[in-house]
């Protein structure tokens, strides 16, 4: 059976660091001072540094606006409509500067598929169709959309790609993944709510998989949902844009049923036999979770914890992140990559560098 490789990845994050100016916003509309308290202890935990949106923070003078342009005002958040709109006007953009930092060179006329995996805007002819002609691809390319599965479906992605080139060995499948999660912003306050918005970034990344056997060869992809958790992760279309449910009983299931199910989830190894730990960087208590289930020394996780710090959680785009640190190092051995989203669902799969 041919064995599919993931060659190489780009990335790309829009130009407006966003972070501050939202961690600023908030504290400004909090009145309550036991909430400014709790707010701030949440930025701390959070261990991000910055953010990454299409928006540009910094509000201007006029008092209503949240961001500089004014997308966001206070009672007037966008409609889903407007939100879309949005995403179809930005989205193009960013797909096309994770693409060329891939340096397709001679393989872009070789491309034969193409996948697109986005859970933060959709119309059709959609992103996939863009890209398909702003590239130059052939009408040809065969088209995939892997539409709202949330933050594990880079995975998903990868997935289909590894399908299509162990049916077809001369087969080069490009992969973009992107989230332009700052365009699903919520007029509402909680500090529950607060919690999910002070995570999530925007993001792309563009990724070929091929037989060639250069990068990270690709194993064993699994899935698995927890038992009675579909309601702790929701991502419903709501009348003002995707409304987000994260539940801070999370990390606490992830960890419960990881500690169970690691031996069969790590293919009877040892941890300590994995050299590269590719996870989600869907939160710091999430990969907190992890870390301590699966009992592993405190830098495994390095490159999803830098990944966290300098980006936040991207959504599917994360995963990509993590893998393209994991790509730059120099040693070769195994590794293992594991996402978490909607159902509470389990994806992981295993590589090995070339």
């Amino acid at each position: 059976m041919t064995q599919a490789w993931l060659n190489r990845i780009g990335t790309a994050t829009p130009p407006h660091d966003v972070h501050r100016d939202f961690v600023d916003i908030v504290r400004g509309e909090l009145a309550d001072e036991r909430q400014t308290a709790l707010f701030d202890r949440m930025v701390g935990l959070a261990e991000i540094d910055h953010r990454f949106s299409v928006l540009q923070g910094r509000p201007g003078p006029d008092e209503a606006k949240l961001d500089a342009e004014g997308f966001y005002r206070r009672g007037a958040f966008p409609s889903t409509a407007a939100r879309i709109a949005r995403f179809q006007q930005e989205a193009l953009s960013l797909a096309r500067q994770a693409i060329e930092r891939l340096n397709l060179g001679q393989d872009h006329a070789a491309i034969t598929h193409l996948i697109v995996a986005s859970c933060t805007g959709f119309a059709a002819p959609g992103l996939d169709f863009q890209i398909m002609r702003d590239t130059g691809l052939p009408d040809t390319v065969e088209r995939t959309m892997v539409g709202f599965m949330g933050c594990f479906a880079a995975v998903n992605a990868l997935k289909l790609a590894r399908h299509i080139v162990r049916s077809e060995p001369h087969a080069k499948v490009l992969v973009v993944n992107l989230e332009l999660c700052s365009l699903h912003l919520q007029d509402d306050w909680r500090l529950d709510k607060l919690l999910s918005f002070l995570l999530f970034g925007d993001g792309a990344s563009a990724a070929l998989v091929s037989a060639r056997p250069i990068g990270l060869a690709l194993h064993r992809f699994a899935t698995a949902s927890i038992p009675e958790t579909e309601a702790l992760i929701t991502w419903d279309v709501g009348d003002s844009g995707f409304d987000m449910h994260l539940s801070g009983q999370v990390p606490g299931h992830i960890r419960r049923w990881l500690r169970a199910n690691g031996t069969t989830l790590l293919g009877n190894r040892a941890a300590e036999e994995i050299a590269y730990w590719a996870v989600h960087a869907g939160g710091r208590s999430i990969l907190d979770a992890v870390q301590s289930a699966l009992c592993l020394p405190p830098r495994s996780l390095r490159f999803s914890r830098e990944v966290l710090r300098a980006f936040g959680n991207m959504s599917s785009a994360t995963l990509m992140f993590v893998l393209d640190r994991i790509l730059h190092q120099p040693a070769a051995g195994g590794g293992m990559a594991m996402a978490f989203g909607p159902g509470l669902t389990v994806e992981t799969f295993s590589f090995h560098r070339a």
